[in-house]
């Protein structure tokens, strides 16, 4: 497991901000086998080894967190604390179910068809994925092991977590870059910038690709120039990055925040206009980017 970190401030990270339209099922744990008798100790010796997992649920996408038809795994955990985040039942990895990778790998290998038909494959997603690294390095490599495709949708906060073996699994990763300027990002999340930086280089010097994401949200991330700053740094990577997707704020976790107790300070903030999210997307298109 990883090392222990402070949350810095109410909120969450965000998940996707895609409309849910294209998810099939899932939004919980169904079909897997929920490992709840373990002792604490046993538990906590189990993910630092990388055999169990906390996970939030799992769904099947498609059109969503990448390519073809995916399993998209949310794991708990998450060190930071957007303030947009549609998913902040996930901030804390003990809230997840404890689940063994071998279990998910079963799972897994019943869909390998099904990507193989659409081009899709796995997705760990969260939370934030490199909270739990010993596990989601199992399941990378036993998916790669079953020759399906894998992504993982990070901030890249953590980077430093996935080792140089975990990232010869990955075919695909989901960059999210929250901002383009280190005031603005800590704003939105309570952390530094830096580390996705780190990350992203990592990323391109390995040569694995990359798409952005990107959510624009009114009065926090909006501000032309942030986007301009988001976009130069992406131009850092540009040899892997194929795809930006400017992803619109919207109010579909505004319940959870409430149900959770948590201080919501986005709840009277409304999604861009559909000229502002065009407006964005032509900053990134500037720079030679393909985006969605």
């Amino acid at each position: 497991m990883t090392e222990t970190i402070t949350p810095a401030a109410p909120g969450g990270r965000d998940q996707d901000f895609l409309a849910p339209a294209a998810r099939l099922h899932g939004a919980g744990i169904g079909g897997l086998e929920e490992l709840t008798d373990l002792q604490r100790s046993e538990r906590l010796a189990r993910m630092r080894d990388g055999s169990l997992g906390s996970i939030h649920s799992w769904e099947l996408v498609t059109a969503v967190d990448g390519p073809g038809t995916r399993m998209t795994i949310f794991l708990n955990g998450c060190p930071l604390r957007c303030l947009y985040c549609h998913n902040p039942d996930t901030f804390l990895m003990r809230d997840g179910e404890p689940v063994e990778a071998d279990e998910l790998l079963r799972r897994i290998r019943r869909y390998r068809s099904v990507f193989r038909a659409s081009k899709g494959g796995i997705t760990l997603s969260g939370g934030e994925v490199l909270m739990q690294p010993a596990f989601a390095a199992r399941l990378l490599a036993g998916a790669k092991a079953m020759g399906i495709h894998t992504c993982i949708d990070t901030s890249g906060f953590l980077g430093a977590n996935c080792t140089e073996e975990m990232l010869g699994n990955i075919d695909l990763v989901l960059l999210d870059v929250k901002s383009g300027d280190e005031e603005t990002y800590k704003k939105v999340t309570g952390r530094a910038l830096a580390p996705t930086i780190t990350f992203g280089d990592r990323l391109a010097a390995r040569g694995i690709e990359i798409w952005i994401r990107f959510v624009l949200v009114p009065d926090l991330t909006d501000d032309p120039e942030n986007v301009e700053n988001v976009a130069r740094i992406v131009e850092r990577w540009r040899s892997t990055v194929s795809r930006v997707e400017v992803l619109p704020f919207h109010q579909m976790g505004a319940d959870k925040w409430k149900s959770l107790g948590l201080n919501y300070h986005l709840r009277n903030t409304l999604p861009p206009e559909p000229k502002l999210v065009e407006s964005t997307r032509d900053i990134f298109r500037s720079h030679g980017f393909t985006v969605r």
